[in-house]
């Protein structure tokens, strides 16, 4: 059974749900308050002649109903950031401070990264890590663009992430945007599916256990890890999570989150999980006219 059919069991008004899958996604935008302000941006589209409008539940985010993010000179000068709503709310959730030392354990190509050092004013330090060199090349020219200085770029798997001497950890927070199917993608990319396969799913789910596993290492007690796809499939979501939780030292935790939303699935074809994956966040593209996408907030045993 291929997507979104597989989904019937698990999503409210399934047939919103699939008509919302196959309509276009209208560009967005985030404003890089590391080198304007959100007012200094609409000043800046205005004149440039780029129609946008604003998003509720954050103030810095614009959908462009016309225009590609890219072609005007706000962009170029580094002010704004072509990023889907959705993909805005991991760093959002993970809120660090400025000084503190962060991981992004899938960087590239900087979307996440550069919102997270421009969440820290550009103080303190966030490794930005990938092992595409590609792409790698995609996030040091964001990094430069928007003027992320704070960001230290490294070229490795996550998955081998080298820790302190003696195991130890050294991160206050960790954000894991991992590799997935990308069904949510599909009002962006409508190809997504054609491709697709349950044995892409089972294997890529692995990976996605693994580089949890190792955030979660990787981070001080009482540090926060945010988990997040932008995929539907339980497979990649809730049992990675149900994973983790019985191998390490870490718990999941509530969290704001001001889109509408559907808890965590506590059962998929025949597995339980564990209880308290229903403090996740799954996130349907016919409640807020965004993506699909799937968030996580856990807090490391202290």
């Amino acid at each position: 059974m291929e997507p979104p059919e597989r989904y019937r069991a698990i999503v409210d008004d399934f047939e919103a749900f699939r008509a919302a899958c196959e309509r276009p996604l209208p560009s967005a935008i985030r404003v890089n308050t590391l080198k304007a302000g959100v007012a200094d941006v609409r000043r800046a589209l205005d004149e440039a002649g780029v129609s946008y409008e604003p998003v509720d539940w954050h103030d810095e985010l614009f959908v462009l109903p016309e225009d590609s993010p890219g072609a005007n000179w706000p962009y170029f000068h580094g002010w704004i950031h072509g990023q889907e709503e959705v993909s805005a709310v991991p760093a959002s959730v993970l809120a660090p401070e400025p000084g503190e030392r962060v991981w992004d354990a899938c960087a590239a190509p900087g979307s996440k990264a550069t919102q997270l050092a421009a969440l820290m004013d550009d103080r303190g330090e966030v490794v930005a890590t990938d092992n595409n060199l590609g792409r790698i090349s995609a996030l040091r020219t964001n990094t430069e663009r928007l003027g992320a200085t704070n960001v230290a770029v490294t070229h490795e798997d996550a998955r081998n992430h080298s820790l302190k001497p003696f195991g130890g950890a050294e991160y206050d927070r960790a954000l894991v945007d991992v590799p997935c199917s990308c069904e949510g993608t599909i009002r962006k990319n409508p190809d997504a599916f054609d491709e697709w396969s349950l044995s892409h799913v089972r294997g890529i789910s692995g990976v996605q256990k693994d580089i949890l596993e190792r955030a979660v290492q990787a981070t001080v007690e009482g540090g926060t890890v945010v988990y997040s796809t932008c995929t539907f499939a339980p497979e990649e979501n809730e049992a990675v999570l149900d994973h983790v939780l019985e191998r390490e030292d870490c718990e999941l935790v509530e969290f704001d989150l001001p889109l509408d939303h559907r808890a965590g699935v506590t059962e998929w074809e025949g597995a339980a999980f564990d209880p308290s994956v229903r403090l996740a966040k799954r996130i349907y593209p016919q409640f807020n006219d965004t993506g699909g996408f799937f968030c996580a907030k856990l807090e490391v045993g202290q």
